[in-house]
């Protein structure tokens, strides 16, 4: 593109000795003591309108109402409470390996996922009863960052005023997608920190010089966060060729070994950052996959064009792209900023329509998303499209338009807020931030263009940037108020229980019951947050995120546990005898008849196994169908259920089946009614066991009310998405005779046999008859254990049998140890004494190598660009001495 004839105060002296583009486009570089002003300033105003923004509303850490909603509570603060236990060394479990989720999973995948935007590590700063606000720090940080970084690379596409490159970058880090999408997932909060830090390097690339740092910039863009980085480099990609394509009097040799050095950097900053690659790929190919996801609702385009308008939050899911009304005015104008050559207006207005379209396209979603359609949102990458509007904005505004210019682009936004008054992200908001602050804007940006060039600091010009400087903090802090309120209304947009004063309680109750690793201390599933154990402390079986092992997911739902999310949110068992297997010790269970939501740790009755017990020899898989009650007893070892046949006897008669029972649609009866009568909704089965017994129901898909043994239960099971746990209905009465009434919500099926009746006094006898280890250690990924004399057969662990496990027995080589119903099972041979098995994370070992060869190239061309350089300095020392 054209050069602009630049100012004497705007002229920019360049900071290093790079290579100018063909045609005198120079970067943006201000004098050394003012170098970081305008960066900084983007950073302050960014920032501050955020903050008064919820403090308007009342969001945490400035009112009462809590941030923790969605993932944000469910997954990343107890993600950062368990960063603080690693870095405070209180973590049960190391980066490899987590003994307090899933009852042992892997947890590298979910550091490098979850974790690894730096400012995480702020938490450790922080007492850990407070967690929610380093939290909070990091989206805040993350937006500082953003807008700085933008200000820098607003600069290297062309030079011009640092204040207002810095304004423009306010909407870039406070866009629709943050507001949206990103504030409430701190990792993805690192893409709009990524997008510039790839375009300052791919500038580089263009003016041929700091390949090295490039490379740098590009791994710590893949570190932070590989997701958002993908997008954010595909993005940066497209705005090169871009680049490339307009810069006028580049040689076609030119633009081919910038092309060419923008690769090698990338392939090398990703080789460099290969371990978060090749770890986390590992871990969800062997993770439990999730739903089904299909892209069938395409929003029109006039709704997609109402994201461009700021302050609002449709029902609709779309890409949320505003970057506030002074960068919409400019995107507006661009068009018919003549000073811009007509190809790179209509290059760069191409590249934001394209990328607009393919937010909305399949095959282009796939490919935004790593060729896997997302389990939520299919807009994630929309945060690149609001970059590339901000370049287009400051390319606009950095040629200097002229009054007519900026009239013509407010009569197109005008004409926008008209056309897309009837769509539902345009409120009471858009219309105060369209008409008031998009008329403040306007009027700045045409005095501003009218003043002569001149009086680049004179005062006319310092009041009017002043001016804008203001009606941009104040519409981005509206901005941010109104788009969170509207979020607020939304019924599943509630937020959980995390750092309270009942979790902290709930937290110190567990503790003083720790007794690990003799026994497990089980938060439970009554789900303060989808991952309990890393918020509250102890070792149970709740774990959400997108690594849950397929392994994991399926061994405990087989033996008796529930799911969410069809196995990517696992729960803790309820029934007496998969907490006896799994070692759990004590339980933090809902205070009998408390109202107040208070908890209490309960101990198990009868004692649980241990954490290894050994086994001369395990029993085979039962023939024929397996029950969950079969499946309990092979891993137990003994045979504790009798599991009765039933007989309807009450209430709509059932359908029976192959494998079970056609309940016929129902009422439900409300939640303070009597529980059914014989002649009520429902069916009503009997059976019968041995007085005395407790009495656990397993009907894993049901949904819908199971009473009976004067207690009610509740299930809401959808096959395959939500799975019922094994739960306990009660005691088997004096007489013998168990009556459960079933209500269905609809149609529904049950299995033939969903009773089971654990016989008085057999799971404590099955249990003492287990041999368990003279001495246990479990701690960061590795477990040691002494075993008794004459131990023969196999020792099998409470863990779930997940890839990455090796054992040893008596110091011998390291062998993968086998599943014995989904638990890991080592063989020993005969008078082994000594059992040692530690967990590698999948994926680590080719990573590490990988990274190993790009730091050596990288270092190689580092170390050769510095010979180079120090032949040519003495070749011209030599030739000054000869002259």
């Amino acid at each position: 593109m054209a050069p602009t004839p630049a100012t004497p105060q705007e002229a920019l002296r360049p900071r290093e000795v790079a290579r100018p583009l063909p045609g005198g486009d120079r970067p943006e570089a201000d004098r050394p003591p003012r170098r970081w002003t305008a960066p900084c300033t983007a950073a302050a105003l960014s920032t501050v309108a955020y903050c008064l923004g919820l403090a308007a509303y009342g969001s945490y850490p400035f009112g009462p109402r809590s941030r923790a909603v969605n993932d944000l509570g469910n997954q990343f603060v107890p993600f950062h409470a368990r960063l603080w236990d690693l870095l405070h060394g209180r973590a049960a479990g190391d980066l490899f390996f987590n003994w307090s989720s899933g009852y042992g999973v892997p947890f590298l995948a979910d550091f490098l996922t979850y974790l690894m935007n730096p400012f995480s590590l702020l938490v450790g700063l922080f007492p850990r009863a407070a967690a929610d606000l380093p939290v909070f720090l990091v989206t805040l940080c993350s937006i500082g960052l953003a807008a700085a970084l933008m200000t820098v690379l607003l600069g290297r596409l062309h030079p011009g005023s640092g204040t207002l490159r810095a304004l423009l970058s306010v909407g870039y880090a406070l866009c629709g997608w943050v507001l949206n999408d990103g504030a409430a997932d701190p990792m993805w909060m690192w893409g709009p920190v990524a997008l510039p830090l790839l375009g300052i390097a791919a500038d580089w690339c263009l003016r041929r010089t700091r390949w090295v740092a490039g490379t740098l910039l590009v791994a710590l863009a893949w570190a932070g966060n590989f997701y958002t980085a993908a997008m954010a480099t595909l993005a940066t990609g497209l705005v090169l060729a871009v680049r490339l394509g307009t810069a006028a009097g580049m040689p076609p040799g030119a633009r081919l070994r910038a092309a060419g050095r923008a690769m090698t950097a990338t392939l090398a900053g990703i080789g460099l950052a290969a371990p978060v690659l090749t770890v986390t790929l590992r871990a969800s190919r062997a993770a439990q996959p999730a739903p089904p996801v299909s892209y069938e609702a395409r929003p029109t385009v006039l709704y997609q064009l109402a994201q461009l308008l700021p302050g609002g939050h449709g029902a609709v899911p779309t890409p949320n792209i505003f970057i506030g009304v002074p960068g919409l005015l400019l995107v507006a104008a661009f068009p018919f900023v003549r000073a811009v050559p007509a190809r790179a207006r209509l290059a760069w207005y191409a590249l934001a329509l394209g990328v607009a379209a393919s937010f909305v396209w399949r095959p282009t979603i796939l490919l935004w998303h790593g060729l896997a359609l997302p389990n939520g949102s299919p807009y994630r990458a929309a945060f690149v499209l609001s970059g590339i509007l901000v370049m287009i904005s400051w390319l606009a505004l950095a040629h200097r338009p002229r009054a007519g210019e900026l009239a013509a682009g407010g009569a197109l936004v005008a004409l926008l807020a008209w056309a897309c008054r009837d769509q539902g992200a345009v409120g009471a908001a858009t219309w105060i931030l369209v008409a008031g602050g998009g008329t403040a804007a306007l009027a700045a940006l045409t005095a501003l263009a009218v003043l002569p060039a001149a009086g680049a600091r004179t005062g006319p010009r310092t009041a009017l940037t002043a001016a804008l400087a203001g009606t941009v903090l104040l519409a981005s802090a509206y901005t941010v108020f109104s788009v969170t309120a509207v979020r607020g209304k939304i019924a599943w947009f509630r937020p959980k229980i995390t750092m309270t004063r009942a979790s902290l309680a709930a937290r110190a109750g567990l503790a003083a019951r720790d007794d690990w690793p003799r026994s497990r201390t089980d938060p439970g599933p009554h789900e303060f947050a989808n991952n309990d154990p890393l918020l509250l402390g102890g070792e149970g079986g709740a774990y959400y995120s997108s690594y849950v092992p397929a392994a994991t997911a399926r061994a405990l739902r087989d033996l008796g546990a529930g799911w969410y999310m069809r196995g990517r949110h696992t729960l803790s068992f309820e029934d007496p005898v998969g907490r006896a297997l799994m070692g759990v010790g004590s339980s933090l269970l809902p205070a009998p008849q408390d109202p107040r939501g208070h908890f209490t740790v309960d101990r198990a009755r009868p004692a649980p196994a241990p954490l290894l017990t050994v086994r001369d020899r395990l029993a085979a898989p039962p023939r024929g169908p397996e029950s969950v009650f079969a499946r309990q007893e092979r891993v137990l070892g003994a045979a504790v259920y009798e599991v009765p046949e039933l007989t309807p006897t009450a209430g709509t008669a059932p359908v029976p089946g192959r494998d079970g029972w056609l309940l016929p649609p129902s009422a439900l009866p409300a939640a303070a009614a009597p529980l059914a009568g014989p002649n009520g909704a429902g069916t009503t089965f009997t059976a019968r066991c041995i007085p005395g017994g407790t009495v656990v129901w397993y009907a894993p898909w049901f949904w819908g009310q199971v009473s009976g043994l004067g207690t009610r239960t509740k299930g809401i099971g959808r096959a395959d998405t939500t799975a019922n746990p094994v739960r306990v209905l009660g005691r088997v009465p004096d007489d013998g005779t168990v009556a459960v009434r079933f209500i269905g919500r609809g149609s529904q099926w049950l299995p033939a046999r969903p009773l089971g009746c654990l016989r008085p006094g057999a799971l404590d006898r099955a249990v003492r008859a287990l041999r368990g280890p003279v001495a246990l250690t479990a701690g960061g990924h590795r477990l040691t254990a002494r075993l008794p004399r004459g131990s023969r057969g196999h020792a099998v662990l409470a863990l779930p049998a997940v890839a990455g496990w090796g054992c040893a027995v008596d110091g011998g080589p390291r062998r993968e140890p086998a599943s014995y119903g989904g638990l890991l099972a080592v063989p020993l041979r005969p008078g082994a004494t000594r059992l040692t098995c530690t967990y590698l994370p999948p994926g680590l070992s080719a990573g590490l190598a990988a990274s190993g060869a790009a730091g050596l190239a990288v270092g190689a061309v580092a170390v050769g660009g510095q010979l180079r350089g120090r032949g040519r300095s003495r070749r011209r020392t030599t030739k000054e001495a000869r002259g």
